[in-house]
């Protein structure tokens, strides 16, 4: 049992093996331009040196520093990596070539309506910062690489965003800006993107919610206000209660807490002073009579 098992597992091996060969073997084949295609290669190469004074002006092409150039001879991208920047040749008749911006492009996300996880209906839009890294996935993986980042992003930015409740969402913009780059760069990988940056702009709530959440933090507000205020006037009623402690063991302290009240009074303009008269001297005149 033991040698069936080796034999069976060396030959789906072998079978492997000559598969993937094959494969390569059929790579190669299919990266060649073929007899035909050399023969279209040859007739430029002549058309070009019998009129040369003339095609040079066709066959040399200046590319930016900011830019590269992925040039398809007979349809097949040649030399598997773009050219530039500077100065580079091509054939006028067998060759094309596609030029390639590596500078950071940014975009604005159009508002979305989402819908979040606690049944709440928000506009949302944002900005993304991209650039391609790879000029040759960028033109033969994808057939627009801007357009299709673009709808990428708008769809990123609802399936995160339907993930998260309104509190989430208001408090925590790095953390789903941050989830939402680690998706799109994931996704736009194949297609030669790298993005550098989303950032959330806005969050528009409905009208009803804006009053519903302004009256919920007014009446927190105002509670947080009378329980200061109850807390002031308990500390308030302690001190009135030591202090009464404190002029009750001396009485000269009444006469002298009274003199600092028409102190203060008198400080202000246009008051009228009133003078108490201790009852105990109107109790020995009303004795006398």
């Amino acid at each position: 049992m033991i040698s069936t098992t080796c034999s069976t597992t060396e030959m789906v091996t072998q079978g492997k093996l000559q598969i993937s060969n094959s494969d390569n073997v059929e790579d190669k084949s299919s990266g060649g331009l073929g007899c035909f295609g050399w023969i279209l290669v040859l007739i430029s190469l002549i058309i070009v040196a019998g009129t040369f004074p003339i095609t040079v002006f066709m066959c040399v092409k200046i590319v930016k520093e900011y830019e590269r150039a992925v040039i398809f001879r007979l349809g097949r991208i040649t030399d598997r990596k773009p050219k530039g920047p500077g100065l580079f040749f091509v054939l006028p008749c067998t060759d094309s070539f596609v030029k390639v911006d590596l500078r950071t492009i940014s975009f604005d996300i159009p508002p979305q309506e989402i819908l979040t996880k606690d049944s709440v209906t928000v506009a949302v839009d944002g900005v993304v910062y991209f650039r391609i890294h790879c000029p040759i996935s960028s033109v033969a993986n994808v057939s627009n690489a801007h357009t299709s980042t673009r709808l990428l992003a708008q769809t990123t930015l609802r399936n995160v965003l339907g993930t998260k409740n309104l509190a989430e969402l208001l408090s925590d913009r790095e953390g789903i800006s941050h989830s939402m780059q680690e998706a799109l760069d994931d996704a736009t990988d194949a297609w030669g993107i790298k993005v550098e940056r989303v950032e959330i702009k806005d969050v528009k709530l409905p009208q009803q919610l804006q009053r519903a959440m302004a009256a919920e933090a007014e009446a927190s507000r105002e509670a947080r206000a009378k329980i200061i205020a109850a807390e002031g006037e308990m500390k308030a009623s302690r001190a009135l209660k030591e202090a009464s402690l404190v002029i009750a063991e001396s009485p000269s302290a009444l006469q002298l807490r009274y003199l600092q009240s028409l102190n203060s009074i008198a400080a202000e303009k246009n008051s009228t002073i009133i003078f108490p008269l201790p009852i105990d001297m109107l109790q020995g005149f009303m004795q006398r009579k």
